[in-house]
């Protein structure tokens, strides 16, 4: 582990022994551990997944929680991404909604932490069970972005840029492992702080947070993902995977798009990324609860759940994606997460 993330989570750790337990940049009516009660479990969330819009979606998923397993189920929701970290390596949350990289950076201070269910791909099975990391400028700057007619990364270097979190898959460590690779770098250490490789870093804590970073003309480029956008910004040219494709916030975005309505930008970068998993601690989780939780969150119960599981045109957002009519979760282990291991590595 670098010295600086180190450093981040033992200062989240005396923060929490300081408090008492709770955790700091967490919200919930009870925040203490649950760990030693057999009658509750914690399912601690991103700040994505713990915004306002989110809100039915993350109580349809608790009440599905309670229905496999016959325990009162609370919601951690954060604002910062090492909180939900802690919280699961720690126990003190039993169950997480997470990206890949932050769950293996909770596997790296706790073996104990296990992937137990992601997303399919369209047809139901792990082909194409990935969404899209982006790198966005704004539209009349696009074209600086070119070399010999095409988009490149070749101009990056200097620039503002605002990313999501330094634990974030989409929003971080694959965009800067590409830009590490184009630039033939030995590692991504220059990347994290202003004045060094960009010439400001600025951090989103959120993928709508970053995206705002652009539009408010904050920084030169930005780091998102797609199916976090996906509820206040629409393609109006080419597609969600080529670059050189045109991204309109909508004219009905919600906060914190409101005054950002119509304007435009372009991904100069579009990168796969493995679906993230839901997690347990399996230390804090018993594994009668982890079984229960993994056939009914298997079912059509829940991947037939518009609440659980809606389509790109949803008017409300879920947790889950219906990118075809196949569309489920699926069992996972440590092992499918392999290549993003490997990228973090690099």
């Amino acid at each position: 582990m670098k010295k600086g993330r180190f450093l981040t989570v033992c200062l989240g750790v005396m923060l929490m022994a300081l408090l008492g337990g709770t955790l700091a940049g967490c919200s919930s009516k009870n925040s203490s551990a649950d760990g030693g009660d057999s009658k509750k479990l914690s399912i601690v969330f991103y700040p994505n997944e713990s915004a306002k819009d989110y809100l039915t979606s993350r109580n349809e998923l608790k009440a599905k929680l309670e229905k496999a397993t016959g325990k009162k189920v609370e919601i951690k929701t954060t604002t910062d991404y090492n909180v939900a970290i802690e919280a699961i390596s720690s126990g003190k949350a039993q169950l997480a909604f997470m990206g890949a990289d932050g769950y293996i950076k909770a596997r790296n201070l706790n073996k104990a932490v296990e992937p137990i269910l992601t997303e399919s791909g369209p047809d139901g099975t792990f082909k194409g069970a990935s969404y899209r990391s982006y790198l966005m400028v704004p539209e009349k700057e696009a074209d600086n972005y070119k070399t010999n007619g095409k988009y490149s990364l070749d101009k990056v270097k200097g620039k503002k840029i605002s990313f999501v979190s330094a634990s974030s898959t989409s929003g971080y460590a694959v965009p800067t492992y590409e830009i590490q690779k184009h630039f033939k770098l030995k590692n991504k250490d220059s990347f994290a702080e202003s004045g060094k490789f960009f010439s400001k870093v600025l951090y989103g804590n959120s993928h709508p947070g970053s995206a705002v970073n652009l539009l408010k003309g904050d920084v030169d480029i930005a780091a998102f993902d797609d199916i976090d956008l996906t509820p206040f910004l629409k393609v109006t040219s080419g597609n969600y995977s080529d670059a050189g494709s045109v991204f309109t916030v909508k004219d009905d975005a919600t906060a914190p798009f409101v005054d950002y309505r119509g304007q435009k930008v372009v991904n100069i970068s579009t990168l796969p990324v493995q679906n993230g998993p839901v997690v347990a601690n399996t230390k804090a989780l018993s594994d009668k609860d982890k079984k229960a939780i993994q056939k009914l969150f298997t079912s059509k119960e829940v991947s037939d759940d518009p609440k659980l599981f809606a389509k790109d045109d949803a008017k409300v957002p879920a947790l889950w994606h219906k990118k075809g009519d196949k569309s489920q979760l699926l069992k996972v282990d440590d092992n499918w997460y392999k290549p993003t291991h490997e990228l973090i590595g690099k």
